[in-house]
C-alpha cells in the first residue's frame, strides 16, 4: 500500500532542500529505491516536501539506511530545524 510522507520546513528554502537531497541521493532529481513520486517547492512560510513510497517498510528502510546516517552527520547548507511531519498509508492512490 502506498505510504505518503509530508514534511513542512518552516522558513525552509530551495537551497536548503537541494543541499539535503544532494547529500542523500547523490544528485538532484534522483529519488531513493521504493519511492513512487517526489514533489517539493516553496509554500507560504517555508518549504514543503511530499514523497510517496511503495510501502511503509521501504520508507522505514530509507530512514534507517540513508536518511539517519547522512543527516545525522549534518549537511552544510541544509535545513536547520526538523519539519512538521505527516505520514499515512494511502487508501486511495490513482495514476
Amino acid at each position: 500500500m502506498p505510504y505518503v510522507i509530508s514534511h513542512f520546513f518552516p522558513s525552509g528554502t530551495a537551497a536548503q532542500y537541494e543541499a539535503a537531497m544532494t547529500a542523500m541521493n547523490g544528485e538532484l532529481g534522483r529519488i531513493p529505491d521504493g519511492q513512487i513520486a517526489h514533489v517539493a517547492g516553496p509554500v507560504p512560510g517555508g518549504f514543503q516536501v511530499i514523497a510517496i513510497q511503495d510501502s511503509k517498510e521501504s520508507w522505514d528502510r530509507f530512514m534507517t539506511e540513508v536518511f539517519a546516517p547522512v543527516m545525522g552527520r549534518g549537511v552544510e547548507g541544509s535545513f536547520t530545524a526538523p519539519p512538521t511531519e505527516l505520514e499515512f498509508e494511502a487508501t486511495h492512490f490513482y495514476r
